[in-house]
């Protein structure tokens, strides 16, 4: 929460992301749940949210968000360069 805060994120744009954005990676073997990285666009700006999900519980836990940085993305946002 304080990085959310920190980077200027906002909570509606985490969850906009999680409900309408792009998987772009999967990590199924990170413990203690598989894990993803989520792609939108909001306002016309990337944002990255990286999600772990306990399936057998129904919970989704947001393990970090950022704007991502041009330096290290392509600029499809879905591909390190």
């Amino acid at each position: 929460i304080q990085r959310m805060f920190e980077r200027q994120i906002q909570q509606d744009e985490i969850i906009e992301t999680i409900r309408n954005g792009e998987i772009i990676a999967e990590y199924p073997y990170d413990k203690p749940y598989p894990s993803y990285l989520v792609l939108s666009f909001i306002n016309g700006l990337p944002i990255h949210v990286v999600v772990a999900l306990n399936q057998s519980e129904n919970i989704c836990y947001i393990i970090t968000v950022y704007k991502p940085d041009r330096t290290i993305w392509n600029s499809d946002y879905k591909t390190r360069r």
